[in-house]
Protein backbone atom coordinates (compact mmCIF):
# COMPACT_ATOMS: atom_id res chain seq x y z
CA UNK A 1 0.00 0.00 0.00
CA UNK A 2 1.40 3.51 -0.66
CA UNK A 3 2.10 5.84 2.06
CA UNK A 4 -0.79 7.67 2.99
CA UNK A 5 -0.83 11.52 3.12
CA UNK A 6 -0.52 12.73 7.00
CA UNK A 7 -2.91 14.61 8.83
CA UNK A 8 -0.54 17.28 9.35
CA UNK A 9 -0.06 17.98 5.51
CA UNK A 10 -3.96 18.07 5.12
CA UNK A 11 -4.64 20.37 7.67
CA UNK A 12 -1.67 22.64 5.67
CA UNK A 13 -3.55 22.50 2.99
CA UNK A 14 -7.27 23.33 4.50
CA UNK A 15 -5.26 26.21 6.08
CA UNK A 16 -3.97 27.65 3.43
CA UNK A 17 -7.37 27.47 1.49
CA UNK A 18 -9.13 29.08 4.94
CA UNK A 19 -6.69 31.62 5.33
CA UNK A 20 -5.81 32.91 2.23
CA UNK A 21 -1.52 32.80 2.42
CA UNK A 22 0.48 30.58 3.50
CA UNK A 23 2.05 33.10 6.48
CA UNK A 24 -1.83 33.26 7.97
CA UNK A 25 -2.13 29.58 7.43
CA UNK A 26 1.49 29.08 9.32
CA UNK A 27 0.29 31.76 12.15
CA UNK A 28 -2.99 29.53 12.90
CA UNK A 29 -0.93 26.14 12.89
CA UNK A 30 1.56 28.04 14.97
CA UNK A 31 4.44 27.07 12.58
CA UNK A 32 6.81 28.86 11.21
CA UNK A 33 6.17 30.64 7.17
CA UNK A 34 9.82 28.33 6.26
CA UNK A 35 7.87 25.44 7.50
CA UNK A 36 4.30 25.86 6.08
CA UNK A 37 6.02 26.74 2.67
CA UNK A 38 8.57 23.22 3.12
CA UNK A 39 4.99 21.13 3.95
CA UNK A 40 2.93 22.16 1.15
CA UNK A 41 5.86 21.38 -1.28
CA UNK A 42 6.52 18.30 0.24
CA UNK A 43 2.66 17.26 -0.68
CA UNK A 44 2.50 18.01 -4.47
CA UNK A 45 6.05 15.98 -4.52
CA UNK A 46 3.98 13.12 -2.37
CA UNK A 47 0.65 13.95 -4.38
CA UNK A 48 2.69 14.50 -7.85
CA UNK A 49 0.31 17.62 -7.92
CA UNK A 50 0.62 21.32 -8.82
CA UNK A 51 -1.63 22.65 -5.61
CA UNK A 52 -0.43 26.34 -5.22
CA UNK A 53 0.34 29.05 -7.73
CA UNK A 54 3.75 31.22 -6.02
CA UNK A 55 4.23 34.53 -7.97
CA UNK A 56 4.90 37.96 -6.68
CA UNK A 57 2.01 38.58 -4.91
CA UNK A 58 1.90 35.33 -2.89
CA UNK A 59 0.58 32.01 -2.81
CA UNK A 60 -2.38 31.02 -4.33
CA UNK A 61 -3.93 27.61 -4.80
CA UNK A 62 -4.56 26.04 -8.22
CA UNK A 63 -7.90 25.01 -9.17
CA UNK A 64 -6.70 21.38 -8.51
CA UNK A 65 -5.30 22.83 -5.17
CA UNK A 66 -8.84 23.92 -4.30
CA UNK A 67 -10.23 20.43 -5.26
CA UNK A 68 -7.65 18.55 -2.56
CA UNK A 69 -8.55 21.19 0.10
CA UNK A 70 -12.06 20.38 -0.32
CA UNK A 71 -11.58 16.95 0.06
CA UNK A 72 -9.03 17.24 2.82
CA UNK A 73 -11.52 19.54 4.81
CA UNK A 74 -13.58 16.49 4.77
CA UNK A 75 -10.88 14.23 6.49
CA UNK A 76 -9.87 17.25 9.23
CA UNK A 77 -13.19 17.54 9.87
CA UNK A 78 -13.38 13.26 10.72
CA UNK A 79 -10.31 13.37 12.97
CA UNK A 80 -11.53 16.60 15.02
CA UNK A 81 -14.62 14.48 15.70
CA UNK A 82 -12.58 11.63 16.62
CA UNK A 83 -10.22 13.20 19.06
CA UNK A 84 -13.40 15.24 20.67
CA UNK A 85 -15.32 12.10 20.73
CA UNK A 86 -11.87 9.73 22.29
CA UNK A 87 -11.38 12.85 24.40
CA UNK A 88 -14.96 12.64 26.00
CA UNK A 89 -14.66 9.19 26.73
CA UNK A 90 -11.09 9.52 28.43
CA UNK A 91 -12.35 12.96 30.43
CA UNK A 92 -15.71 11.98 31.54
CA UNK A 93 -18.02 14.14 31.51
CA UNK A 94 -17.45 17.81 30.87
CA UNK A 95 -18.95 20.96 32.28
CA UNK A 96 -17.24 22.91 29.10
CA UNK A 97 -20.32 23.90 26.74
CA UNK A 98 -19.24 22.62 23.23
CA UNK A 99 -20.19 24.77 20.31
CA UNK A 100 -19.49 24.69 16.77
CA UNK A 101 -20.26 27.26 14.40
CA UNK A 102 -19.95 28.96 11.04
CA UNK A 103 -17.30 30.82 9.79
CA UNK A 104 -19.21 34.42 9.96
CA UNK A 105 -21.07 34.11 13.17
CA UNK A 106 -17.17 32.17 14.58
CA UNK A 107 -15.64 35.66 13.70
CA UNK A 108 -17.41 38.33 13.87
CA UNK A 109 -20.26 37.30 16.70
CA UNK A 110 -19.60 34.65 18.86
CA UNK A 111 -16.41 36.92 20.89
CA UNK A 112 -19.33 39.69 21.17
CA UNK A 113 -21.70 37.23 22.85
CA UNK A 114 -18.74 35.74 25.14
CA UNK A 115 -17.91 39.31 25.77
CA UNK A 116 -21.23 40.39 27.28
CA UNK A 117 -21.31 37.03 28.89
CA UNK A 118 -18.35 37.82 30.48
CA UNK A 119 -19.64 41.36 31.31
CA UNK A 120 -22.23 39.47 33.47
CA UNK A 121 -19.96 37.59 35.65
CA UNK A 122 -20.81 34.22 33.39
CA UNK A 123 -18.18 32.07 33.80
CA UNK A 124 -19.23 29.59 30.98
CA UNK A 125 -16.40 27.41 29.32
CA UNK A 126 -16.75 27.29 26.09
CA UNK A 127 -15.12 24.82 23.50
CA UNK A 128 -15.47 26.48 20.03
CA UNK A 129 -15.13 24.48 17.00
CA UNK A 130 -14.93 26.61 13.48
CA UNK A 131 -16.66 24.86 10.50
CA UNK A 132 -18.65 25.58 7.27
CA UNK A 133 -22.54 25.21 8.11
CA UNK A 134 -22.82 21.91 6.97
CA UNK A 135 -20.38 20.51 8.86
CA UNK A 136 -21.42 22.64 11.90
CA UNK A 137 -24.23 20.44 11.43
CA UNK A 138 -22.84 16.94 11.55
CA UNK A 139 -20.91 17.74 14.73
CA UNK A 140 -23.98 18.50 16.44
CA UNK A 141 -25.89 15.46 15.18
CA UNK A 142 -23.31 13.85 16.06
CA UNK A 143 -23.08 14.68 18.97
CA UNK A 144 -19.52 16.05 18.85
CA UNK A 145 -21.26 19.75 19.31
CA UNK A 146 -23.77 20.67 21.97
CA UNK A 147 -25.27 23.40 20.18
CA UNK A 148 -24.40 24.66 16.53
CA UNK A 149 -24.52 28.07 14.87
CA UNK A 150 -25.45 28.32 11.13
CA UNK A 151 -26.18 30.75 8.50
CA UNK A 152 -28.15 27.81 5.97
CA UNK A 153 -31.25 28.67 4.82
CA UNK A 154 -33.00 25.43 6.20
CA UNK A 155 -32.25 22.96 9.07
CA UNK A 156 -31.31 19.15 8.91
CA UNK A 157 -33.49 16.34 9.98
CA UNK A 158 -32.88 15.33 13.54
CA UNK A 159 -31.87 19.08 14.21
CA UNK A 160 -34.27 21.64 16.61
CA UNK A 161 -33.64 25.17 15.51
CA UNK A 162 -34.30 28.66 16.95
CA UNK A 163 -33.58 32.34 15.04
CA UNK A 164 -31.10 34.26 17.19
CA UNK A 165 -30.10 36.99 14.94
CA UNK A 166 -30.86 38.28 10.96
CA UNK A 167 -28.14 39.51 8.68
CA UNK A 168 -27.74 40.13 4.64
CA UNK A 169 -25.80 39.30 1.66
CA UNK A 170 -24.19 42.47 -0.42
CA UNK A 171 -21.97 42.22 -3.57
CA UNK A 172 -17.93 43.75 -2.44
CA UNK A 173 -16.00 45.20 -4.93
CA UNK A 174 -12.62 47.19 -4.67
CA UNK A 175 -12.83 50.73 -4.81
CA UNK A 176 -10.84 51.05 -8.48
CA UNK A 177 -13.39 48.44 -9.71
CA UNK A 178 -16.05 49.45 -12.60
CA UNK A 179 -18.82 48.82 -10.67
CA UNK A 180 -17.49 51.07 -7.59
CA UNK A 181 -20.00 54.05 -8.59
CA UNK A 182 -22.83 52.15 -9.32
CA UNK A 183 -25.57 51.91 -6.46
CA UNK A 184 -26.88 48.12 -6.86
CA UNK A 185 -25.67 45.03 -9.19
CA UNK A 186 -27.84 43.03 -10.97
CA UNK A 187 -28.19 39.43 -11.04
CA UNK A 188 -27.12 38.67 -14.48
CA UNK A 189 -24.47 41.33 -14.12
CA UNK A 190 -22.99 39.04 -11.25
CA UNK A 191 -22.71 35.75 -12.99
CA UNK A 192 -21.08 37.27 -15.65
CA UNK A 193 -18.45 38.70 -13.49
CA UNK A 194 -15.00 37.50 -12.43
CA UNK A 195 -17.09 36.07 -9.00
CA UNK A 196 -15.40 34.09 -6.72
CA UNK A 197 -17.13 32.02 -3.95
CA UNK A 198 -17.37 30.22 -0.53
CA UNK A 199 -16.90 26.46 -0.78
CA UNK A 200 -20.23 23.72 -0.79
CA UNK A 201 -21.65 23.73 2.51
CA UNK A 202 -20.89 27.30 3.19
CA UNK A 203 -24.24 28.77 4.65
CA UNK A 204 -23.45 32.10 2.63
CA UNK A 205 -22.89 30.17 -0.53
CA UNK A 206 -26.34 27.94 -0.20
CA UNK A 207 -28.06 31.20 -0.08
CA UNK A 208 -26.38 32.68 -2.88
CA UNK A 209 -27.23 30.05 -5.15
CA UNK A 210 -30.59 29.58 -3.76
CA UNK A 211 -31.37 33.22 -4.70
CA UNK A 212 -29.82 33.38 -7.89
CA UNK A 213 -31.79 30.21 -9.27
CA UNK A 214 -35.41 31.72 -8.45
CA UNK A 215 -33.94 34.79 -10.41
CA UNK A 216 -33.82 32.79 -13.09
CA UNK A 217 -29.81 33.48 -13.37
CA UNK A 218 -28.10 30.48 -11.97
CA UNK A 219 -24.43 30.39 -10.78
CA UNK A 220 -22.31 29.04 -13.46
CA UNK A 221 -19.88 25.55 -13.19
CA UNK A 222 -16.58 25.52 -12.19
CA UNK A 223 -16.45 29.44 -10.62
CA UNK A 224 -13.56 29.66 -8.49
CA UNK A 225 -14.18 28.46 -4.47
CA UNK A 226 -11.90 29.73 -1.31
CA UNK A 227 -12.67 28.71 2.30
CA UNK A 228 -12.79 31.88 4.10
CA UNK A 229 -13.85 35.07 3.94
CA UNK A 230 -10.36 36.69 4.88
CA UNK A 231 -9.70 35.05 1.19
CA UNK A 232 -12.51 36.28 -0.42
CA UNK A 233 -11.74 39.52 0.51
CA UNK A 234 -8.44 39.29 -0.90
CA UNK A 235 -9.28 37.82 -3.93
CA UNK A 236 -11.80 41.10 -4.52
CA UNK A 237 -9.03 44.06 -3.21
CA UNK A 238 -5.96 42.45 -4.91
CA UNK A 239 -7.14 40.19 -7.68
CA UNK A 240 -10.37 42.60 -9.54
CA UNK A 241 -13.32 39.65 -8.35
CA UNK A 242 -16.30 40.27 -7.17
CA UNK A 243 -17.75 38.33 -4.20
CA UNK A 244 -21.01 38.42 -2.69
CA UNK A 245 -20.42 38.21 1.39
CA UNK A 246 -22.47 38.51 4.99
CA UNK A 247 -22.77 42.81 5.30
CA UNK A 248 -21.37 41.96 8.80
CA UNK A 249 -18.12 40.51 7.57
CA UNK A 250 -17.53 43.94 5.05
CA UNK A 251 -18.97 46.75 7.86
CA UNK A 252 -15.61 47.35 8.98
CA UNK A 253 -13.40 47.22 5.04
CA UNK A 254 -16.64 49.30 3.82
CA UNK A 255 -16.22 51.85 6.93
CA UNK A 256 -12.33 52.02 5.56
CA UNK A 257 -12.68 52.80 2.14
CA UNK A 258 -11.48 49.00 1.13
CA UNK A 259 -14.26 47.76 -0.19
CA UNK A 260 -16.84 49.08 -1.69
CA UNK A 261 -20.33 46.91 -1.10
CA UNK A 262 -23.42 46.93 -3.84
CA UNK A 263 -27.43 45.41 -3.49
CA UNK A 264 -28.19 42.87 -5.33
CA UNK A 265 -31.42 43.64 -7.22
CA UNK A 266 -34.43 42.14 -7.19
CA UNK A 267 -33.53 39.24 -4.85
CA UNK A 268 -33.99 38.67 -1.50
CA UNK A 269 -30.35 37.60 0.43
CA UNK A 270 -31.37 38.53 3.82
CA UNK A 271 -31.06 35.20 5.98
CA UNK A 272 -31.71 33.74 9.29
CA UNK A 273 -28.35 32.97 11.72
CA UNK A 274 -29.98 30.27 13.79
CA UNK A 275 -29.10 28.21 16.52
CA UNK A 276 -29.33 24.45 16.43
CA UNK A 277 -28.92 21.66 18.82
CA UNK A 278 -29.97 17.60 18.64
CA UNK A 279 -33.92 16.77 18.68
CA UNK A 280 -35.09 15.14 21.83
CA UNK A 281 -32.05 16.96 24.04
CA UNK A 282 -32.50 19.13 26.18
CA UNK A 283 -30.19 22.23 26.39
CA UNK A 284 -27.93 23.13 29.53
CA UNK A 285 -28.45 25.80 31.54
CA UNK A 286 -24.96 26.73 30.43
CA UNK A 287 -26.46 26.42 26.26
CA UNK A 288 -29.67 28.01 27.82
CA UNK A 289 -27.81 31.26 28.84
CA UNK A 290 -25.19 31.76 25.40
CA UNK A 291 -28.67 31.53 23.08
CA UNK A 292 -30.48 34.32 25.45
CA UNK A 293 -27.36 36.67 24.84
CA UNK A 294 -27.02 35.55 20.96
CA UNK A 295 -30.39 36.23 20.93
CA UNK A 296 -29.95 39.58 22.60
CA UNK A 297 -27.16 40.90 21.19
CA UNK A 298 -27.83 43.46 18.14
CA UNK A 299 -25.45 41.90 15.29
Amino acid sequence: MADRTTLAALELLVALDTHGSISAAARALGVAQPTASAGLRRLERHLGLELVARGPRGTTLTPTGRACAGWARDVVVAADRFETSVAGLRAGPSTALRVAASLTIAEYLVPRWLARLAARGDDVEIELVVRNSADVADLVLDGAADLGFVESVGVRRGLRSRTVARDELVAVVAPGHPWARRRTVHPADLVAARLVLRERGSGTREILEGALARAGEPLPDHLPTLGSTAALKAAVQHGGSVAVLSALTVADDVAAGRLVALPVAGVDLTRRLRVVWRDGATPTAAARRLTAVARDTPP
